[in-house]
C-alpha cells in the first residue's frame, strides 16, 4: 500500500477536479467540501495498490459520494429505474453519436445551476460527468449502475433541459431562473454569483420609500442604498446577504421579486434583463406605484 503522504500529495492534486465535479453537481460549495472529505476518508481506508488512475478512481468516488447526497435531499425523487432503460430504446434519432458529441462550456455560473437542481440526480450526474468532465458514458453507467445506452439518454434528457433553458433572453421561463438564482445568490451572500448574474454596468434605482426602508433595516456594515446606483461591484454588495424574504413573483407579466409578507406586496425589485443578466433594477416601496401595477405571486 502507498504510504500516507504520497497518497495525501495526490489526493491534493486532485481535489480541485474533484471539488469542481461535486459543485456542478450538488450547487453548494459546503456541500462539495463534504463529498471531497468523504472521498478522502475512503481513499484512506482502500488499498490502492492495484488503482491505475487515481484521478479517475476519486471522480468516481467523489461522484458517488454527490449522487447519495442528492438522492438523500427530501425535495428529490430518483426516476424509476427502468424509465432509463426504457427511454434508451426510443432515444433521440437525431442526436448525434455521443462520443463525438459538442461538449457544453465547462463555465457553471449560477443560472445554470437552477437548471440542473430541477434534474433529477441521476439526469445530473450523467450530464455533468459527461458534458462538463467528458467521461465515457460506459464509466458513467458503472456509477449509476445502468446501462451505458439507459445513461447516454438520461443524459441527452437532462441536455434538452439545459439547451432549452438557454434558448431565448425573451423568454419569461428562462427571466425567471435568473430571478431565482439573483435571490438565491443574494439570500446566501455568493458576493461573485451575483456578479456574474449582473451586467457590468448594471443600474440601481429606488425611489425614496425603498430607501428610507432600507436605511431603517439596514444592517451595521452594510451599504447605504442610494437613489442611483452603477457598476456590477456597488449592486452586488447592496444584495449581498440580504433580500432573505423576498420571493419571485411577475409584476405586469414579467419575472420580479416581492418581499410580500401575508400574501401582499410591500416592495418590488423589478429587473430588466439582457440574455442572462441582468441590465437595470428598479427598487419600488412606494404603495401608490405597487397599487398600480398587476403582482401575480408564484408561491406553490
Amino acid at each position: 500500500m502507498h504510504d500516507d503522504d504520497w497518497l495525501a500529495e495526490r489526493f491534493e492534486e486532485n481535489r480541485p477536479r474533484m471539488h469542481a465535479v461535486a459543485y456542478r453537481m450538488l450547487g453548494s460549495a459546503t456541500e462539495a467540501d463534504d463529498a471531497v472529505q468523504e472521498a478522502w476518508f475512503r481513499l484512506s481506508r482502500t488499498d490502492t495498490d492495484d488503482v491505475r488512475n487515481l484521478g479517475g478512481w476519486l471522480t468516481t468516488v467523489v461522484s458517488r459520494v454527490a449522487l447519495d447526497m442528492l438522492r438523500s435531499r427530501t425535495s428529490r425523487r430518483e426516476d424509476p429505474f427502468d424509465d432509463g432503460e426504457r427511454d434508451a430504446a426510443t432515444a433521440d434519432d437525431a442526436a448525434p453519436d455521443p462520443e463525438g458529441e459538442v461538449m457544453l462550456a465547462d463555465t457553471v455560473g449560477p443560472v445554470l445551476l437552477v437548471v440542473l437542481d430541477s434534474l433529477a440526480p441521476a439526469e445530473r450526474l450523467a450530464f455533468v460527468l459527461h458534458d462538463l468532465f467528458a467521461m465515457p458514458f460506459d464509466e458513467i453507467a458503472a456509477i449509476l449502475e445502468r446501462t451505458p445506452a439507459a445513461t447516454r439518454q438520461l443524459a441527452s434528457r437532462a441536455r434538452r433541459r439545459v439547451q432549452g433553458a438557454r434558448s431565448s433572453s425573451a423568454d419569461p421561463a428562462r427571466q425567471r431562473l435568473v430571478v431565482d438564482a439573483f435571490l438565491a445568490a443574494s439570500r446566501n451572500g455568493q458576493f461573485h454569483d451575483l456578479l456574474a448574474l449582473l451586467d457590468p454596468d448594471v443600474v440601481l434605482r429606488a425611489d425614496e420609500v425603498a430607501i428610507e426602508n432600507a436605511r431603517v433595516g439596514r444592517a451595521q456594515g452594510a451599504p447605504e442604498l442610494a437613489r442611483l446606483l452603477r457598476g456590477a461591484d456597488a449592486v452586488a454588495g447592496v444584495f449581498s446577504g440580504r433580500a432573505a424574504h423576498a420571493e419571485t413573483v411577475l409584476v405586469d407579466g414579467v419575472p420580479a421579486a416581492a418581499f410580500a409578507p401575508g400574501g401582499r406586496p410591500k416592495a418590488l425589485f423589478r429587473f430588466t434583463f439582457d440574455s442572462d443578466r441582468i441590465v437595470a433594477i428598479d427598487m419600488v416601496g412606494d404603495p401608490e406605484s405597487i397599487d398600480a401595477v398587476e403582482v401575480t405571486l408564484l408561491r406553490a
